[in-house]
């Protein structure tokens, strides 16, 4: 599940925290990397706020200071050629320059003890140690320095086995609700909990957009606005039986099974089309709508269900599939077996009832 892009990586499960004050980050981000870490489901969960290695702080006092006869600047330029070392010397040999590096030797700056030793000459010429005017101490630096959006974060990385990565996500929101969050403090759900809310939306403008087309091609067929809205019923059937089935095999919903309730958007539409074409055809040669709509459903039961079932039964393979890849693919099996078993028997009682409401609104009885 890992993707790696152009020299980055990105894993399933991120969230990112970030805030202002670098400390109430850390603080939060252990809460968070402890709780992603207890998740069912949630596996080889990192986090980047690392330990590095030890460092020597050195705090200074002023006062002392200007009491020592030294400056500021005079000490911090000497403590960076000591331990960075200075190439303002240069050496000539046969036309040749070469950079002459002026630092302490290493058995010099290998402890704090050294550190606080090293010497500085003051206007009158007297020997100063960095100790008897600073505080020394020794800490862990941070392993990495990162920020988001321009401000301090700390990411906690992840990979999913057994659950969505969706499921995952909504366990996490829930347990994060039960703690306190700093002010200044948020976090960011980035990873395929992003990708996979970006997704959705883009899936549900398909979904609106398949329904769109489908009424107004429709509309073009039948030269009404009327009678589409009688087939659009046919929609909602079918998806109470695709969340059903989804129920019923417990799979969740997924890109791929929201892929097949838009699929089924095309298939379950011809139930009803096949019923009000037919009662249409009857109805403009002289029948009455209810006797028009009773025949034309008893007569296209047999073509709906043929058509219906040999469907289905083209799609249990996909549904039932056990394979590699299995956990994606068998969600939009169940959905496309569900949608169009609820729509083969419901589309058959609430189309006939919807066909003779709007008939009657349009005073054809």
């Amino acid at each position: 599940n890992e993707t790696s892009i152009m020299g980055t990586t990105t894993m399933p499960l991120e969230l990112i925290v970030r805030g202002n004050n670098q400390a109430d980050v850390k603080d939060y981000a252990a809460k968070v990397y402890e709780i992603a870490k207890n998740i069912q489901g949630a596996t080889d969960v990192e986090t980047s706020d690392e330990e590095g290695n030890t460092e020597l702080k050195i705090s200074l006092d002023r006062e002392k200071l200007s009491q020592l006869g030294l400056t500021l600047g005079g000490v911090g330029s000497e403590l960076r050629m000591a331990f960075a070392g200075d190439q303002n010397l240069k050496y000539t040999d046969h036309g040749e320059e070469y950079d002459i590096n002026i630092m302490l030797d290493n058995f010099n700056r290998k402890s704090r003890e050294d550190l606080e030793n090293v010497s500085f000459i003051n206007a009158k010429g007297d020997l100063v140690r960095l100790k008897q005017f600073a505080d020394i101490s020794e800490n862990k630096g941070a392993s990495e320095l990162t920020r988001y959006d321009k401000l301090p974060s700390i990411s906690i990385t992840g990979q999913v086995a057994g659950k969505t990565i969706g499921t995952i996500g909504d366990e996490i929101k829930a347990k994060l609700a039960q703690i306190e969050k700093p002010a200044g403090v948020d976090i960011v759900y980035a990873g395929d909990l992003e990708n996979q809310t970006e997704s959705y939306a883009s899936l549900l403008v398909a979904l609106i957009a398949s329904i769109l087309f489908v009424y107004l091609v429709m509309v073009a067929l039948y030269d009404s606005y009327a009678y589409p809205f009688v087939v659009l019923f046919s929609m909602p059937l079918s998806i109470i039986g695709a969340l059903l089935a989804l129920a019923l095999a417990q799979k969740s919903i997924s890109i791929f099974s929201i892929m097949g309730i838009i699929m089924l958007m095309g298939l379950v539409a011809k139930n009803a089309i096949l019923v009000v074409d037919f009662a249409n055809d009857m109805v403009a040669r002289g029948h009455k709508v209810y006797e028009s709509i009773v025949e034309a459903t008893s007569l296209r039961f047999r073509p709906i269900l043929m058509t219906n079932i040999a469907l289905i039964f083209g799609l249990l393979p996909l549904a039932l599939s056990t394979g590699p890849g299995a956990e994606w693919k068998s969600g939009l099996g169940w959905v496309l077996v569900g949608g169009l078993t609820s729509s083969m028997f419901l589309s058959l009682i609430v189309i006939p009832v919807m066909y003779v409401i709007v008939s009657k609104l349009l005073k054809k009885e």
